[in-house]
């Protein structure tokens, strides 16, 4: 990211050399916005490396403590990077501050919540205004009523949140997830091959389909694009069921078929099946 900060920097350095005594005298109004006036911090938030983003942040934002976007996109950066309780402090000062929008108090919720701190996060949910209408505010009310076993309410969150997106992928994985922790199986893997018909990519999606038919008995892969690496990690996760559920030979024949078909050495797949050849026979 460096080599990005460092062109226009040097180009207005140039400038300055170029002028007459009466302009360099003038305030640069370039000077503390060149990062945000190239577009770079956009960048900085989407891409590279996220610690290089949090200390860029820090560094803006020890110099204008003040600005709003700075505190912002600090907290943004260290959810980025993983900093989650960080994240929080952050998102508190801004409260404290008067600089919550209700976007912020939503990606708030949401670091609250990877964190389970549950009533932190459904005190944001309470404090953003009925006009706040984003499937991803839905999609927090529908894990929080998740979190409260509350089904009717996380449907009907779930649903309005499918309405107001045009890719409801993620929405959907997550409406599957809920409707495994109910008990209903066939409903979740409706609601996985939905999430997959949007997005064929979502790993998260294929893996919990394929879970979700393994807890039914069906060891086999379902239908849907898969890399190598992908087949590898469901077929030992599905090992990982039938090992649970005592089916034995079953999971010794996923673990041999996970080694096999991963493009590189699968550790954890070749280790389980050891075990199990020892234990049942080669």
């Amino acid at each position: 990211m460096k080599a990005l900060l460092l062109a226009p920097l040097t180009g207005l350095a140039l400038l300055g050399a170029c002028t007459d005594d009466t302009v360099t005298t003038k305030a640069d109004p370039l000077a503390k916005n060149v990062i945000d006036d190239a577009g770079l911090s956009a960048l900085l938030l989407t891409a590279g490396d996220p610690e290089d983003a949090v200390a860029y942040f820090s560094r803006s934002l020890a110099e204008e403590p003040e600005r709003a976007d700075f505190r912002r996109n600090l907290a943004l950066s260290l959810v980025r990077a993983k900093r989650l309780p960080e994240a929080v402090r952050i998102y508190d000062e801004m409260e404290q501050l008067g600089q919550s929008t209700p976007p912020d108090r939503l990606d708030h919720a949401f670091a609250a919540l990877q964190l389970e701190r549950w009533e932190e996060a459904q005190r944001l949910d309470a404090s953003l205004p009925v006009a706040f209408n984003t499937a991803r505010r839905h999609l927090l009310s529908a894990l929080l009523a998740d979190h409260r076993s509350d089904w009717q309410v996380a449907d009907a969150a779930y649903a309005r949140a499918e309405t107001l997106t045009t890719n409801p992928a993620r929405i959907l994985n997550n409406w599957g997830v809920s409707h495994q922790a109910r008990g209903d199986l066939n409903g979740a893997t409706r609601m996985f091959e939905r999430a997959i018909s949007f997005d064929s990519r979502m790993f998260s999606a294929k893996n919990n389909l394929a879970m979700t038919r393994g807890l039914q008995g069906n060891y086999r892969l379902p239908i849907v694009p898969l890399t190598d690496e992908e087949q590898a990690t469901i077929l030992y996760n599905l090992g990982l069921i039938a090992l649970r559920k005592q089916r034995l030979g079953i999971a010794k024949g996923l673990f041999a078929r996970a080694v096999e078909i991963h493009p590189r050495f699968y550790p954890a797949a070749s280790d389980r099946l050891a075990a199990l050849e020892a234990r049942v026979g080669g």
